[in-house]
C-alpha cells in the first residue's frame, strides 16, 4: 500500500485527480479500523496532515469555516461559545483519545447515519465545501448525505471545509447509546433556536439511511413557542414537538435497538432538548 503525504491542498487535488482510488487519511479513527479489521484495502492512502489549511478555522461574516482536518477536541476547546451545539456533540465522541483525533470533515466523508457531527450541522444550516481540480462547489448538509456511508463526494473531490452559522439563540445536542462513554449513537437529536428570526432547526441521526431534519416539527414549533411574550413552555407544545420528530424518522432494528426503542427515545430527546433550550431562551 502507497502512502501519499502532500504539503499542500493544490498538490492533494492533482493526486485525487490522478489517483481518484486514494483514500484521505487524517485522524484515522474510521479508515484505520477499516484497515485492521479487513475491511478495506485501498492502493494508496492520500495524507492531510501536513496540509495547514485544513486545520484552521475562521471567521466569515456571521459563520464560522471549520477546515475539514480540525479535531473534535478543538471544536470543543475553541468554537464551543460560538458554536454550542456542535461543541455539545464533540463532548460525546469517543474517548479524548479519539476526539484528539477524529476530525469533522472525517465525520463527513464517513457519511455514518449515526455520526455524531450531522445532528448539529443538520440543525444549524451548514453547508459542505468540496474541492477538485475542475473547482470548488459548496452543498447543503440537507443534501449532501446519499445513503448509509454514501454522499454527493466524487472520487476526485475532497472535503475542504463546513460553513457553520453562528448561534444566534440556544442549542443543545443529546444522544442515547448503550453505555454513558466512546459509544455509538442509539439515536440523537440536535436542536437550533434563532429568536431573532423566529426559526427552529432540528437535526436527527441513528434513526434513518441519512441524517435528517424533522421538518414538519420545525414548522409546528416555530409557530407554537410563545416568542413574544417569552412565557414557559406549555407541556403539550413539547409532548407534540417530540412526537413529530419521532414521526420523521424511519429506524429499523439492529444490534443497538429496536425501531420503536428509537422512535420512543428520539421523542424523549426532541421534547427534553426543546424544554431545556426554551428554558435557556428565557431564563
Amino acid at each position: 500500500m502507497e502512502f501519499i503525504t502532500p504539503t499542500t491542498l493544490a498538490d492533494a487535488l492533482a493526486v485525487k485527480a490522478q489517483r481518484p482510488e486514494c483514500v484521505p487519511i487524517a485522524g484515522g479513527t474510521d479508515v484505520m479500523v477499516e484497515l485492521n479489521l479487513n475491511r478495506r484495502r485501498p492502493a494508496a492512502l492520500l495524507d492531510l496532515t501536513r496540509i495547514a489549511e485544513l486545520s484552521q478555522w475562521s471567521a466569515e461574516g456571521d459563520r464560522v469555516r471549520i477546515g475539514a482536518g480540525v479535531s473534535y477536541s478543538r471544536i470543543m476547546a475553541e468554537l464551543g461559545s460560538v458554536l454550542p451545539g456542535l461543541a455539545a456533540a464533540a463532548r460525546t465522541v469517543g474517548s479524548p483519545l479519539i476526539r484528539n483525533r477524529g476530525t469533522l470533515g472525517g465525520n463527513l466523508g464517513s457519511a455514518s447515519p449515526a455520526g455524531d457531527g450531522h445532528p448539529p450541522l443538520l440543525a444549524s444550516g451548514a453547508e459542505v465545501v468540496l474541492a477538485s481540480t475542475e473547482g470548488t462547489r459548496t452543498v447543503p448538509v440537507g443534501s449532501f448525505f446519499t445513503g448509509p456511508k454514501r454522499s454527493v463526494l466524487t472520487p476526485s473531490e475532497l472535503i475542504v471545509s463546513v460553513l457553520v452559522p453562528c448561534a444566534d439563540g440556544p442549542q443543545q445536542f443529546a444522544k442515547v447509546g448503550p453505555r454513558n462513554a466512546m459509544v455509538i449513537a442509539i439515536c440523537s437529536f440536535a436542536l437550533d433556536l434563532r429568536p431573532a428570526a423566529r426559526t427552529v432547526g432540528t437535526g436527527m441521526g441513528s434513526v434513518a439511511p441519512t441524517p435528517l431534519r424533522a421538518t414538519e416539527a420545525e414548522r409546528f414549533a416555530v409557530g407554537a413557542l410563545p416568542w413574544q411574550d417569552g412565557s414557559a413552555l406549555d407541556a403539550e407544545v413539547a409532548r407534540h414537538f417530540g412526537d413529530l420528530v419521532a414521526r420523521a424518522a424511519t429506524p429499523i432494528d439492529d444490534v443497538r435497538g429496536s425501531a420503536d426503542y428509537r422512535r420512543h427515545t428520539l421523542a424523549v430527546l426532541a421534547r427534553r432538548c426543546l424544554t431545556w433550550a426554551w428554558r435557556e431562551l428565557c431564563g
